[in-house]
């Protein structure tokens, strides 16, 4: 195992200066002119609707006192109680708001302080990674963007399964780094976050599972399509393992096409300057063994048919190899960018876990019920 990477060098003072309030109702404005608030009609009104159930929860408890008191005085002092319930409740959503508004702020200074751009909200993004064909009303907020050396997106997102009073919204951090090649769909779950089980949102089948050298199966459990345990051996060296086990074992990974995600069930995108150094530091550590990468190729999809026709050997060149009547131009014989349709995606399986939990759940509540 190598050393920890130190984190990366950034400008988090953005994150924590003082700011303008005349600064921020600019940023917000303009934002709001573009259609790029990040959805802050959605958060007005669910500022709103809270403050409006707060308020109801808080008359419905008033209403209870005055029923259970007799004098006038008392109902009175209720109905006071109550008033002050709806201040209370009007105070924590306009609270709500106004952070929100200044975090948007923060977040743009922050990424133009370290040479990003700042995008608060995108509808329903277009990655390829396991979280992001989940659910409904998905969306990505406070995206902070780089180019340099390689494309990467910092972002916090969520998307809303079940329906009614048994709908769940999902929020996850994540980490996109742009690859330069297609890569096998390979899945690292990281032991260091889980429960009982697995916390991703997908399960794979184990006979996808592959067994690494050294400590790594303890750090991370590695899932490959199967036939592709070489590849994965390939790209996943002793000096790639140990970047992967000092600098990101309490995240889980994702590489599906030219893609690496990394995901977190906490803010990727945050206010909290530590987050940032953790993650600027994980990202840039991995990003230095990267270009190894960029070599690989899926020999499934060598095309010998495409070698051009043999020519006459009376015209054949001096040096030809002795099992061609020519000399192929260097690199004619290596495959494409690209994998194969079977490595492109994992094989999935059902989750158990959630049902085992529920179905002793209600084994237990019947038993109980049963006294």
């Amino acid at each position: 195992m190598t050393a920890p990477q130190p984190a990366a060098s950034f400008d988090a003072r953005p994150l924590t200066d003082p700011v303008d309030a005349r600064a921020v109702s600019t940023f917000n404005a303009e934002l709001r002119s573009r259609g790029k608030m990040g959805g802050s009609a959605t958060t007005i009104v669910a500022f709103v609707i809270f403050g409006i159930v707060f308020l109801a929860a808080m008359t419905v408890v008033g209403a209870t006192m005055v029923s259970l008191l007799t004098d006038a005085g008392s109902s009175s002092f209720a109905g006071i109680g109550i008033l002050v319930a709806a201040v209370v409740g009007i105070t924590i959503a306009t609270v709500g708001w106004r952070r929100s508004r200044i975090a948007r702020y923060r977040l743009d200074a922050f990424a133009r302080a370290n040479g990003m751009t700042y995008e608060a909200r995108v509808a329903d993004p277009a990655l390829p990674g396991m979280l992001f064909g989940l659910g409904r009303s998905r969306e990505a907020t406070d995206l902070v963007r780089g180019a340099k050396p390689r494309f990467v997106e910092f972002g916090n997102y969520r998307y809303t399964t079940g329906s009614g009073k048994n709908s769940t919204t999902h929020r996850w951090g994540y980490v996109a780094v742009k690859l330069d090649v297609p890569l096998p769909n390979i899945v690292l779950d990281a032991k260091g976050n889980n429960g009982f089980g697995s916390n991703l949102p997908a399960s794979f089948q184990r006979e996808q599972r592959l067994s690494l050298e050294g400590d790594f199966d303890q750090y991370f459990t590695l899932y490959c399509p199967e036939g592709y345990e070489r590849d994965a051996l390939y790209l996943f060296t002793p000096d790639i393992m140990a970047r992967f086990i000092d600098n990101a074992a309490e995240l889980d990974v994702e590489i599906v096409d030219d893609w690496m995600f990394l995901y977190t069930q906490r803010k990727a995108s945050t206010l909290d300057p530590a987050t940032w150094a953790w993650l600027f530091g994980a990202v840039g550590a991995l990003m230095t063994k990267l270009d190894q990468w960029e070599r690989w190729r899926d020999e499934r999809l060598r095309l010998e048919s495409a070698a051009p026709a043999s020519p006459s050997p009376a015209l054949a060149p001096v040096g030809a190899s002795a099992s061609l009547p020519f000399a192929p131009p260097a690199g004619l014989l290596a495959p494409p960018p690209g994998v194969a349709r079977e490595g492109r995606r994992l094989k999935r399986s059902f989750q158990w876990v959630p049902i085992v939990f529920l179905v002793g759940f209600a084994l237990i509540w019947f038993w109980f019920r049963s006294f």
